[in-house]
Protein backbone atom coordinates (compact mmCIF):
# COMPACT_ATOMS: atom_id res chain seq x y z
CA UNK A 1 0.00 0.00 0.00
CA UNK A 2 2.52 2.53 -1.20
CA UNK A 3 -0.06 5.35 -1.42
CA UNK A 4 -0.88 5.35 2.31
CA UNK A 5 -0.67 8.60 4.28
CA UNK A 6 -0.54 9.12 8.03
CA UNK A 7 -1.33 12.78 8.70
CA UNK A 8 -3.55 15.72 7.87
CA UNK A 9 -2.36 18.97 6.28
CA UNK A 10 -3.12 21.62 8.91
CA UNK A 11 -1.33 24.96 9.26
CA UNK A 12 1.33 23.91 6.73
CA UNK A 13 2.24 20.98 8.96
CA UNK A 14 1.65 17.26 8.64
CA UNK A 15 -0.41 16.74 11.78
CA UNK A 16 -1.06 13.26 13.26
CA UNK A 17 -4.76 12.35 13.46
CA UNK A 18 -6.66 12.37 16.74
CA UNK A 19 -7.89 8.80 16.24
CA UNK A 20 -6.83 5.59 14.53
CA UNK A 21 -9.79 5.59 12.14
CA UNK A 22 -8.79 5.30 8.48
CA UNK A 23 -10.26 5.33 5.00
CA UNK A 24 -9.35 2.65 2.47
CA UNK A 25 -8.69 3.83 -1.08
CA UNK A 26 -9.57 1.40 -3.87
CA UNK A 27 -8.63 1.29 -7.56
CA UNK A 28 -11.98 1.57 -9.36
CA UNK A 29 -10.68 -0.36 -12.38
CA UNK A 30 -9.24 -3.32 -10.48
CA UNK A 31 -10.97 -3.25 -7.07
CA UNK A 32 -7.53 -3.46 -5.44
CA UNK A 33 -6.70 -1.51 -2.29
CA UNK A 34 -4.13 1.14 -3.16
CA UNK A 35 -3.67 2.75 0.24
CA UNK A 36 -5.21 4.15 3.38
CA UNK A 37 -5.47 7.64 4.87
CA UNK A 38 -6.57 8.96 8.25
CA UNK A 39 -10.23 9.78 8.82
CA UNK A 40 -10.91 13.02 10.64
CA UNK A 41 -12.94 13.15 13.82
CA UNK A 42 -14.26 16.29 15.51
CA UNK A 43 -10.94 17.05 17.18
CA UNK A 44 -9.21 17.09 13.78
CA UNK A 45 -11.88 19.40 12.38
CA UNK A 46 -11.38 21.69 15.38
CA UNK A 47 -7.64 21.81 14.72
CA UNK A 48 -8.11 22.63 11.03
CA UNK A 49 -10.65 25.37 11.72
CA UNK A 50 -8.40 26.82 14.41
CA UNK A 51 -5.49 26.95 11.97
CA UNK A 52 -7.64 28.64 9.33
CA UNK A 53 -8.96 31.12 11.89
CA UNK A 54 -5.46 31.96 13.11
CA UNK A 55 -4.32 32.52 9.53
CA UNK A 56 -7.29 34.75 8.80
CA UNK A 57 -6.95 36.83 11.94
CA UNK A 58 -3.19 37.10 12.23
CA UNK A 59 -1.15 36.07 9.18
CA UNK A 60 -1.73 39.19 7.13
CA UNK A 61 -3.35 37.16 4.36
CA UNK A 62 -6.79 38.73 4.75
CA UNK A 63 -5.29 42.25 4.91
CA UNK A 64 -2.93 41.82 1.97
CA UNK A 65 -3.63 43.58 -1.29
CA UNK A 66 -5.28 41.34 -3.91
CA UNK A 67 -2.14 41.64 -6.05
CA UNK A 68 -0.07 40.11 -3.26
CA UNK A 69 -2.50 37.22 -2.93
CA UNK A 70 -2.47 36.85 -6.71
CA UNK A 71 1.30 36.43 -6.67
CA UNK A 72 0.97 33.62 -4.14
CA UNK A 73 -1.74 32.03 -6.27
CA UNK A 74 0.49 32.17 -9.32
CA UNK A 75 3.16 30.27 -7.39
CA UNK A 76 0.50 27.78 -6.35
CA UNK A 77 -0.60 27.35 -9.99
CA UNK A 78 2.98 26.72 -11.06
CA UNK A 79 3.43 24.13 -8.32
CA UNK A 80 0.23 22.38 -9.40
CA UNK A 81 1.39 22.43 -13.02
CA UNK A 82 4.51 20.52 -12.05
CA UNK A 83 2.26 17.88 -10.53
CA UNK A 84 -0.50 17.80 -13.13
CA UNK A 85 0.41 14.39 -14.54
CA UNK A 86 0.63 12.92 -11.04
CA UNK A 87 -2.73 14.44 -10.11
CA UNK A 88 -4.46 13.11 -13.23
CA UNK A 89 -3.01 9.64 -12.67
CA UNK A 90 -4.11 9.61 -9.02
CA UNK A 91 -7.65 10.73 -9.83
CA UNK A 92 -8.02 8.10 -12.54
CA UNK A 93 -6.91 5.32 -10.21
CA UNK A 94 -9.30 6.35 -7.47
CA UNK A 95 -12.53 7.20 -9.28
CA UNK A 96 -12.14 5.54 -12.68
CA UNK A 97 -12.02 8.68 -14.82
CA UNK A 98 -10.27 7.83 -18.10
CA UNK A 99 -6.75 9.21 -18.07
CA UNK A 100 -7.28 11.02 -21.37
CA UNK A 101 -10.05 13.01 -19.66
CA UNK A 102 -8.45 13.47 -16.25
CA UNK A 103 -5.33 14.93 -17.88
CA UNK A 104 -7.52 17.72 -19.25
CA UNK A 105 -10.14 18.18 -16.55
CA UNK A 106 -8.18 17.31 -13.40
CA UNK A 107 -4.60 17.98 -14.48
CA UNK A 108 -4.78 21.17 -16.53
CA UNK A 109 -8.17 22.69 -15.69
CA UNK A 110 -7.37 23.32 -12.00
CA UNK A 111 -4.31 25.33 -13.03
CA UNK A 112 -6.48 27.41 -15.34
CA UNK A 113 -8.96 28.04 -12.52
CA UNK A 114 -6.27 29.34 -10.15
CA UNK A 115 -4.74 31.54 -12.84
CA UNK A 116 -8.13 32.91 -13.83
CA UNK A 117 -9.03 34.04 -10.33
CA UNK A 118 -5.58 35.43 -9.64
CA UNK A 119 -6.08 37.51 -12.77
CA UNK A 120 -9.06 39.25 -11.16
CA UNK A 121 -6.82 40.99 -8.63
CA UNK A 122 -6.79 44.31 -10.46
CA UNK A 123 -10.58 44.59 -10.53
CA UNK A 124 -10.74 43.89 -6.78
CA UNK A 125 -8.39 46.77 -6.03
CA UNK A 126 -10.50 49.43 -7.70
CA UNK A 127 -12.34 51.86 -5.41
CA UNK A 128 -16.13 51.65 -5.57
CA UNK A 129 -17.47 55.16 -4.96
CA UNK A 130 -21.15 55.56 -5.83
CA UNK A 131 -23.24 58.63 -6.35
CA UNK A 132 -26.73 58.41 -4.87
CA UNK A 133 -30.04 60.22 -5.51
CA UNK A 134 -29.58 61.79 -2.07
CA UNK A 135 -26.66 63.84 -3.45
CA UNK A 136 -24.32 62.05 -1.09
CA UNK A 137 -21.59 59.57 -1.96
CA UNK A 138 -21.29 56.04 -0.66
CA UNK A 139 -18.04 54.14 -0.43
CA UNK A 140 -18.73 50.42 -0.93
CA UNK A 141 -16.05 48.26 0.66
CA UNK A 142 -15.64 44.53 0.14
CA UNK A 143 -13.73 42.42 2.65
CA UNK A 144 -13.04 38.69 2.94
CA UNK A 145 -15.83 36.82 4.66
CA UNK A 146 -13.53 34.77 6.89
CA UNK A 147 -12.98 31.03 7.20
CA UNK A 148 -14.65 29.04 4.41
CA UNK A 149 -15.42 25.32 4.54
CA UNK A 150 -15.23 23.54 1.18
CA UNK A 151 -16.84 20.11 0.85
CA UNK A 152 -15.69 18.43 -2.34
CA UNK A 153 -17.18 15.42 -4.21
CA UNK A 154 -15.44 12.40 -5.66
CA UNK A 155 -16.25 12.84 -9.35
CA UNK A 156 -13.98 15.86 -10.15
CA UNK A 157 -12.16 16.22 -6.84
CA UNK A 158 -9.37 18.57 -7.92
CA UNK A 159 -11.14 21.00 -10.24
CA UNK A 160 -14.15 21.25 -7.93
CA UNK A 161 -11.85 21.87 -4.97
CA UNK A 162 -10.00 24.64 -6.81
CA UNK A 163 -13.29 26.16 -8.00
CA UNK A 164 -13.86 26.97 -4.33
CA UNK A 165 -10.29 27.51 -3.20
CA UNK A 166 -9.26 29.99 -5.91
CA UNK A 167 -12.06 32.58 -5.51
CA UNK A 168 -11.79 32.29 -1.72
CA UNK A 169 -8.03 32.90 -1.88
CA UNK A 170 -8.20 35.98 -4.09
CA UNK A 171 -10.93 37.36 -1.81
CA UNK A 172 -8.62 36.89 1.19
CA UNK A 173 -10.36 33.98 2.92
CA UNK A 174 -8.74 30.98 4.55
CA UNK A 175 -10.10 27.47 4.11
CA UNK A 176 -10.77 24.03 5.50
CA UNK A 177 -11.24 21.54 2.66
CA UNK A 178 -12.97 18.20 3.20
CA UNK A 179 -12.40 15.82 0.29
CA UNK A 180 -14.65 12.83 -0.34
CA UNK A 181 -13.52 9.59 1.34
CA UNK A 182 -13.23 7.94 -2.07
CA UNK A 183 -10.77 10.46 -3.54
CA UNK A 184 -8.37 11.69 -0.89
CA UNK A 185 -4.91 11.00 -2.27
CA UNK A 186 -5.07 13.85 -4.79
CA UNK A 187 -5.60 16.32 -1.95
CA UNK A 188 -2.20 15.40 -0.53
CA UNK A 189 -0.61 16.34 -3.84
CA UNK A 190 -2.35 19.73 -3.72
CA UNK A 191 -1.14 20.20 -0.16
CA UNK A 192 2.43 19.54 -1.28
CA UNK A 193 1.95 22.15 -4.00
CA UNK A 194 0.74 24.64 -1.38
CA UNK A 195 3.89 24.02 0.64
CA UNK A 196 6.12 24.50 -2.39
CA UNK A 197 4.29 27.73 -3.21
CA UNK A 198 5.06 29.00 0.30
CA UNK A 199 1.46 29.88 1.09
CA UNK A 200 1.08 31.30 4.60
CA UNK A 201 0.40 28.61 7.22
CA UNK A 202 -3.29 27.95 7.70
CA UNK A 203 -4.54 29.48 4.46
CA UNK A 204 -5.36 25.99 3.14
CA UNK A 205 -6.05 22.97 5.35
CA UNK A 206 -7.15 19.49 4.24
CA UNK A 207 -8.98 16.95 6.43
CA UNK A 208 -10.73 13.91 4.95
CA UNK A 209 -13.88 12.97 6.83
CA UNK A 210 -17.18 11.13 6.57
CA UNK A 211 -20.62 12.75 6.47
CA UNK A 212 -20.97 13.09 10.25
CA UNK A 213 -17.66 14.92 10.60
CA UNK A 214 -18.54 16.92 7.49
CA UNK A 215 -21.79 17.99 9.15
CA UNK A 216 -19.76 19.04 12.18
CA UNK A 217 -17.59 21.19 9.93
CA UNK A 218 -20.64 22.81 8.31
CA UNK A 219 -22.03 23.80 11.72
CA UNK A 220 -18.68 24.72 13.30
CA UNK A 221 -18.78 28.09 15.08
CA UNK A 222 -15.40 28.99 13.58
CA UNK A 223 -16.67 28.72 9.99
CA UNK A 224 -18.09 31.78 8.23
CA UNK A 225 -19.04 30.37 4.82
CA UNK A 226 -19.76 26.93 3.32
CA UNK A 227 -19.26 25.82 -0.29
CA UNK A 228 -20.56 22.37 -1.23
CA UNK A 229 -20.73 20.28 -4.37
CA UNK A 230 -22.63 17.01 -4.18
CA UNK A 231 -26.05 15.44 -4.12
CA UNK A 232 -29.25 17.42 -3.80
CA UNK A 233 -30.23 15.41 -0.70
CA UNK A 234 -27.00 16.31 1.09
CA UNK A 235 -27.28 19.89 -0.15
CA UNK A 236 -30.72 20.26 1.43
CA UNK A 237 -29.32 19.17 4.81
CA UNK A 238 -26.45 21.63 4.54
CA UNK A 239 -28.87 24.38 3.50
CA UNK A 240 -31.02 23.72 6.56
CA UNK A 241 -28.01 23.98 8.86
CA UNK A 242 -26.71 27.15 7.22
CA UNK A 243 -30.19 28.66 7.17
CA UNK A 244 -30.55 28.16 10.91
CA UNK A 245 -27.13 29.70 11.48
CA UNK A 246 -27.70 32.46 8.88
CA UNK A 247 -24.42 31.29 7.35
CA UNK A 248 -23.72 32.02 3.67
CA UNK A 249 -23.66 28.88 1.55
CA UNK A 250 -23.01 27.94 -2.08
CA UNK A 251 -24.58 24.69 -3.27
CA UNK A 252 -23.71 23.06 -6.59
CA UNK A 253 -26.02 20.06 -6.69
CA UNK A 254 -27.48 17.46 -9.03
CA UNK A 255 -29.01 17.57 -12.47
CA UNK A 256 -31.07 15.74 -15.04
CA UNK A 257 -30.34 17.85 -18.06
CA UNK A 258 -32.05 17.59 -21.42
CA UNK A 259 -30.32 17.46 -24.80
CA UNK A 260 -32.91 18.75 -27.29
CA UNK A 261 -32.36 17.66 -30.87
CA UNK A 262 -34.46 19.91 -33.09
CA UNK A 263 -35.78 18.51 -36.37
CA UNK A 264 -32.95 20.05 -38.39
CA UNK A 265 -30.19 18.91 -36.03
CA UNK A 266 -27.09 17.28 -37.47
CA UNK A 267 -27.30 13.86 -35.81
CA UNK A 268 -23.68 13.00 -36.62
CA UNK A 269 -22.45 16.13 -34.83
CA UNK A 270 -24.45 15.24 -31.74
CA UNK A 271 -23.11 11.67 -31.73
CA UNK A 272 -19.56 12.92 -32.17
CA UNK A 273 -20.00 14.94 -28.99
CA UNK A 274 -22.07 12.53 -26.91
CA UNK A 275 -19.14 11.35 -24.82
CA UNK A 276 -18.62 14.86 -23.43
CA UNK A 277 -22.21 16.13 -23.42
CA UNK A 278 -24.08 13.09 -22.09
CA UNK A 279 -21.67 10.39 -20.92
CA UNK A 280 -18.73 12.31 -19.47
CA UNK A 281 -16.95 10.28 -16.78
CA UNK A 282 -19.33 7.35 -17.36
CA UNK A 283 -22.28 9.62 -16.67
CA UNK A 284 -20.92 10.67 -13.27
CA UNK A 285 -21.11 14.36 -14.10
CA UNK A 286 -23.85 16.61 -12.74
CA UNK A 287 -24.45 18.51 -15.97
CA UNK A 288 -24.61 15.53 -18.34
CA UNK A 289 -27.50 15.72 -20.80
CA UNK A 290 -28.92 12.27 -20.06
CA UNK A 291 -32.47 13.02 -21.25
CA UNK A 292 -32.33 12.86 -25.04
CA UNK A 293 -35.32 14.69 -26.52
CA UNK A 294 -35.93 13.45 -30.06
CA UNK A 295 -38.49 14.78 -32.56
CA UNK A 296 -40.99 12.04 -33.42
CA UNK A 297 -40.23 12.30 -37.12
CA UNK A 298 -36.58 11.38 -36.46
CA UNK A 299 -37.01 9.30 -33.32
CA UNK A 300 -36.08 5.94 -34.86
CA UNK A 301 -33.07 7.47 -36.64
CA UNK A 302 -31.81 9.03 -33.43
CA UNK A 303 -32.29 5.84 -31.41
CA UNK A 304 -30.37 3.83 -34.00
CA UNK A 305 -27.57 6.38 -34.01
CA UNK A 306 -27.38 6.34 -30.21
CA UNK A 307 -27.11 2.57 -30.17
CA UNK A 308 -24.32 2.61 -32.73
CA UNK A 309 -22.48 5.39 -30.90
CA UNK A 310 -22.51 3.90 -27.40
CA UNK A 311 -21.67 0.41 -28.64
CA UNK A 312 -18.57 1.82 -30.36
CA UNK A 313 -17.19 3.42 -27.20
CA UNK A 314 -14.02 1.88 -25.80
CA UNK A 315 -14.58 0.63 -22.24
CA UNK A 316 -11.62 -0.32 -20.09
CA UNK A 317 -9.08 0.42 -17.38
CA UNK A 318 -9.00 4.12 -16.56
CA UNK A 319 -5.22 4.25 -17.06
CA UNK A 320 -5.38 2.88 -20.60
CA UNK A 321 -4.96 5.87 -22.96
CA UNK A 322 -7.47 4.29 -25.37
CA UNK A 323 -10.26 4.09 -22.78
CA UNK A 324 -13.24 6.37 -23.35
CA UNK A 325 -15.47 5.04 -20.56
CA UNK A 326 -13.95 3.84 -17.33
CA UNK A 327 -15.59 2.14 -14.36
CA UNK A 328 -17.97 3.76 -11.93
CA UNK A 329 -16.34 5.18 -8.84
CA UNK A 330 -17.47 2.58 -6.30
CA UNK A 331 -19.30 -0.69 -5.82
CA UNK A 332 -22.21 1.18 -4.25
CA UNK A 333 -22.44 3.53 -7.23
CA UNK A 334 -22.52 0.60 -9.65
CA UNK A 335 -25.30 -1.04 -7.64
CA UNK A 336 -27.31 2.18 -7.68
CA UNK A 337 -26.96 2.47 -11.45
CA UNK A 338 -27.88 -1.17 -12.02
CA UNK A 339 -30.98 -0.71 -9.88
CA UNK A 340 -32.04 2.21 -12.07
CA UNK A 341 -31.42 0.19 -15.23
CA UNK A 342 -33.79 -2.46 -13.88
CA UNK A 343 -36.41 0.26 -13.35
CA UNK A 344 -35.79 1.56 -16.86
CA UNK A 345 -36.37 -1.87 -18.39
CA UNK A 346 -39.85 -1.86 -16.88
CA UNK A 347 -40.63 1.71 -17.89
CA UNK A 348 -39.28 1.71 -21.44
CA UNK A 349 -37.45 -0.31 -24.07
CA UNK A 350 -33.82 -1.28 -23.53
CA UNK A 351 -32.04 -0.80 -26.85
CA UNK A 352 -28.36 -0.80 -25.81
CA UNK A 353 -26.27 -1.92 -22.88
CA UNK A 354 -27.94 -2.74 -19.61
CA UNK A 355 -25.29 -5.06 -18.20
CA UNK A 356 -21.61 -5.31 -17.37
CA UNK A 357 -19.01 -5.32 -20.17
CA UNK A 358 -17.89 -8.82 -21.08
CA UNK A 359 -14.26 -7.76 -21.47
CA UNK A 360 -13.90 -6.62 -17.83
CA UNK A 361 -13.52 -9.26 -15.15
CA UNK A 362 -12.73 -6.76 -12.40
CA UNK A 363 -13.68 -3.18 -11.71
CA UNK A 364 -17.01 -1.44 -11.23
CA UNK A 365 -18.00 -1.29 -14.89
CA UNK A 366 -21.44 -0.79 -16.41
CA UNK A 367 -22.19 -0.75 -20.12
CA UNK A 368 -23.40 2.54 -21.58
CA UNK A 369 -27.15 2.05 -21.68
CA UNK A 370 -29.90 3.52 -23.85
CA UNK A 371 -33.57 3.21 -22.91
CA UNK A 372 -36.17 4.41 -25.44
CA UNK A 373 -39.96 4.82 -25.51
CA UNK A 374 -39.98 6.68 -22.22
CA UNK A 375 -42.33 9.30 -20.86
CA UNK A 376 -40.81 12.29 -19.10
CA UNK A 377 -42.77 11.35 -15.96
CA UNK A 378 -40.94 8.00 -15.69
CA UNK A 379 -38.47 7.69 -12.82
CA UNK A 380 -35.65 6.98 -15.24
CA UNK A 381 -36.30 10.40 -16.80
CA UNK A 382 -36.87 12.37 -13.59
CA UNK A 383 -34.26 11.12 -11.12
CA UNK A 384 -30.52 11.66 -11.26
CA UNK A 385 -28.82 8.31 -11.91
CA UNK A 386 -25.19 9.43 -12.07
CA UNK A 387 -24.24 6.68 -14.46
CA UNK A 388 -24.03 5.94 -18.21
CA UNK A 389 -27.78 5.69 -18.76
CA UNK A 390 -29.53 7.70 -21.47
CA UNK A 391 -33.30 8.18 -21.50
CA UNK A 392 -34.80 8.86 -24.96
CA UNK A 393 -38.08 10.82 -24.98
CA UNK A 394 -40.02 11.65 -28.14
CA UNK A 395 -41.68 15.03 -28.63
CA UNK A 396 -43.96 16.72 -31.16
CA UNK A 397 -43.00 20.30 -31.92
CA UNK A 398 -40.63 22.81 -30.42
CA UNK A 399 -42.97 23.98 -27.66
CA UNK A 400 -43.44 20.46 -26.36
CA UNK A 401 -39.68 19.95 -26.34
CA UNK A 402 -39.28 23.05 -24.19
CA UNK A 403 -42.08 21.94 -21.88
CA UNK A 404 -40.51 18.50 -21.41
CA UNK A 405 -37.06 19.95 -20.83
CA UNK A 406 -38.45 22.25 -18.13
CA UNK A 407 -40.58 19.52 -16.52
CA UNK A 408 -37.84 18.52 -14.10
CA UNK A 409 -37.02 19.21 -10.47
CA UNK A 410 -33.51 20.11 -11.63
CA UNK A 411 -32.08 23.00 -13.64
CA UNK A 412 -28.32 22.75 -14.08
CA UNK A 413 -27.31 22.05 -17.69
CA UNK A 414 -28.79 21.23 -21.07
CA UNK A 415 -28.14 21.65 -24.76
CA UNK A 416 -30.00 22.49 -27.96
CA UNK A 417 -28.92 21.14 -31.34
CA UNK A 418 -29.91 22.69 -34.67
CA UNK A 419 -28.46 23.64 -38.05
CA UNK A 420 -29.84 27.11 -37.29
CA UNK A 421 -27.79 28.59 -34.44
CA UNK A 422 -30.24 31.44 -33.97
CA UNK A 423 -33.14 29.04 -33.60
CA UNK A 424 -31.19 26.90 -31.13
CA UNK A 425 -30.28 29.99 -29.11
CA UNK A 426 -33.92 31.07 -29.00
CA UNK A 427 -34.90 27.67 -27.59
CA UNK A 428 -31.97 27.74 -25.14
CA UNK A 429 -33.24 31.03 -23.74
CA UNK A 430 -36.51 29.32 -22.79
CA UNK A 431 -34.88 26.47 -20.91
CA UNK A 432 -35.16 26.77 -17.13
CA UNK A 433 -31.55 26.05 -16.28
CA UNK A 434 -28.46 27.76 -14.95
CA UNK A 435 -26.48 26.81 -18.08
CA UNK A 436 -27.35 25.68 -21.60
CA UNK A 437 -25.14 24.83 -24.57
CA UNK A 438 -25.85 25.44 -28.25
CA UNK A 439 -24.65 22.60 -30.51
CA UNK A 440 -22.46 21.32 -27.70
CA UNK A 441 -21.94 21.70 -24.01
CA UNK A 442 -18.89 22.78 -22.05
CA UNK A 443 -18.68 24.90 -18.90
CA UNK A 444 -16.57 27.92 -19.84
CA UNK A 445 -14.21 29.42 -17.28
CA UNK A 446 -15.13 33.08 -16.85
CA UNK A 447 -18.88 32.47 -17.22
CA UNK A 448 -20.98 31.64 -14.13
CA UNK A 449 -21.77 27.93 -13.68
CA UNK A 450 -24.50 26.67 -11.37
CA UNK A 451 -28.12 25.67 -11.18
CA UNK A 452 -31.63 26.65 -10.23
CA UNK A 453 -34.41 24.65 -8.57
CA UNK A 454 -33.02 21.46 -7.00
CA UNK A 455 -29.67 22.02 -8.74
CA UNK A 456 -28.44 24.49 -6.17
CA UNK A 457 -27.71 28.03 -5.09
CA UNK A 458 -24.93 30.32 -6.21
CA UNK A 459 -22.39 30.15 -9.00
CA UNK A 460 -18.81 29.04 -9.65
CA UNK A 461 -16.27 29.56 -12.46
CA UNK A 462 -17.12 33.21 -13.04
CA UNK A 463 -16.18 36.54 -11.45
CA UNK A 464 -19.51 36.49 -9.58
CA UNK A 465 -18.10 33.71 -7.40
CA UNK A 466 -15.68 36.04 -5.62
CA UNK A 467 -18.60 37.99 -4.13
CA UNK A 468 -19.72 34.82 -2.35
CA UNK A 469 -16.52 35.01 -0.28
CA UNK A 470 -16.84 38.70 0.57
CA UNK A 471 -18.69 40.88 3.03
CA UNK A 472 -20.01 44.18 1.69
CA UNK A 473 -20.04 47.39 3.72
CA UNK A 474 -21.45 50.76 2.65
CA UNK A 475 -19.82 53.82 4.16
CA UNK A 476 -22.19 56.78 3.78
CA UNK A 477 -20.31 60.05 3.24
CA UNK A 478 -22.85 62.34 4.89
CA UNK A 479 -20.78 65.30 5.96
Amino acid sequence: MGQSRDAFFIGNQWVPPASDRRFELINASTEEVIGTVPEAVEADIDAAVAAARKAFDGSGWSDAKPAERANAMQRFAEAITRRSDEIAHMVSIQNGMPLSISQMLEGQAPVDVVKYYSGLAHSLEQDDIRDTPMRKAAHVEKSPIGVAAAIVPWNFPVTLALSKIAPAMIAGCTMVIKPSPGTVLDSYILAEAALEADLPPGVLNWVAADRDAGAYLVSHPGVDKVAFTGSTAAGRMIARTCGELLRPVTLELGGKSAAILLEDADIDTFMDNILFTSLLHSGQTCFNGTRILAPKKRHAEIVDALVASVEALQIGDALDPATQLGPLASRAQRQKVEDYIAIGKDEGRLVAGGGRPKNTERGWFVEPTVIADLHNSDRIAQEEIFGPVLAVIAYEGEEEAIRIANDSPFGLGGSVWSADTGRATSVAQKIQSGTVGVNGYQPLLGAPFGGIKASGLGREFGPETVAAYQNVKSIYMIG
